[in-house]
């Protein structure tokens, strides 16, 4: 994801009331209902110590929801009595959820908010691919590519990998994905030309129609993860662990920050300044960095900021096999330019 539409929250100090709606939910309550879990909200924020003129302004932007057809859900976050940002969300919260905190608790975003990557999909068999253009669940257009049998598999591999790279050019696809028997698509994987081959991944043999649009996240995450696996290999590439991305964030080195929600590091307590590479594993360390004061936050909400005052980007690891992707839930892939 990119984080650059994120900046309007770091121009201000905080802290920050960060809110996830349903707005299918909401739509579908009741007028009372609808009423009483806009005052839930603003009371859960009163509770956690925010200002009331800021309980109010979420309260009536909730509240507002009833009037809006899209979307499925929408965050929003808010400061010294203003909703500053308040981003549509792709897929529903799992509820509402309510925080008060230094930072905005932007991390969920991840994984709710923002559009899909457009894939081109290749359904790959001996007699040809299926190709087809997928995002947000949706297929967009879709081609056969046959293969003369008479020319054997492994030219037709290699015609199917061209026609894929093709594809790819004509179509401006993120990703390509590769779904099929796992030996045939090994072989066309490894006839892509290096630049696709990257950006190429595997979804699951059976994932037909219907599966694709909850088979590719998980793809994707676990393409993710496999590329950092493959840069925590290769030495000083990738960083993982809250002391060592700190020190990353510091020096500006993050490319790309991983995210697990679920891992344990991306609830660590860590301090921070009202600069973004004011932040530390101590209470000492922003102080340091020229920071008056410290104050605690999650440390993935004060890393996303670190990552998104110096132009990298962040994704969501979610689904990826834990000993692939990052240990406790945090890394980066780093830069060395900074």
């Amino acid at each position: 994801m990119d984080l650059a539409f994120l900046t309007p929250l770091y121009d201000r100090p905080g802290p920050w009331a960060s809110v996830y709606v349903d707005a299918d939910r909401h739509r579908a309550s009741t007028s009372e209902e609808r009423t009483l879990e806009s005052l839930a909200v603003q009371r859960a924020l009163a509770r956690a110590g925010a200002d009331e003129a800021t309980c109010h302004a979420v309260r009536m932007a909730v509240d507002e929801l009833r009037h809006a057809g899209e979307p499925v859900g929408r965050a929003f976050f808010a400061t010294g009595g203003e909703v500053v940002l308040d981003p549509p969300l792709s897929k529903a919260p799992p509820g509402t959820s309510v925080r008060w905190a230094a930072l905005p608790h932007i991390a969920p975003l991840l994984d709710l908010a923002g559009p899909d990557p457009l894939c081109l999909v290749a359904r790959v068999g001996r007699d040809g691919a299926a190709l087809a253009l997928w995002q947000d669940g949706l297929r967009e257009a879709e081609r056969h590519v046959p293969l003369r049998a008479a020319d054997g598999w492994e030219h037709g591999a290699a015609e199917l990998a061209e026609a894929l790279a093709r594809c790819r050019a004509g179509t401006g696809a993120d990703l390509v994905v590769l779904v099929g028997d796992d030996a045939e698509c090994a072989a066309v994987c490894e006839r892509l030309p290096a630049e696709v081959r990257e950006r190429a991944l595997r979804a699951g043999s059976g994932a037909g129609g219907g599966r694709l649009d909850t088979e590719l996240p998980r793809a994707r995450a676990a393409h993710e993860a496999e590329l950092f696996a493959a840069a925590r290999l290769r030495g000083e590439e990738a960083a993982e662990g809250v002391p060592a991305l700190v020190d990353a964030a510091r020096e500006h080195r993050i490319s790309q920050l991983l995210i697990r929600a679920d891992g344990p590091d991306a609830h660590r307590p860590v301090w921070v300044g009202a600069e973004p590479d004011q932040v530390g594993v101590e209470r000492d360390e922003p102080a340091v960095l020229g920071a008056r004061d410290a104050v605690p936050a999650r440390a993935d909400d004060a890393l996303l900021r670190c990552a998104a005052a110096a132009g990298a980007e962040a994704v969501s690891v979610a689904g990826a096999d834990p000993a692939t992707g990052p240990a406790g839930g945090l890394g980066a892939l780093l830069r060395w330019d900074a």
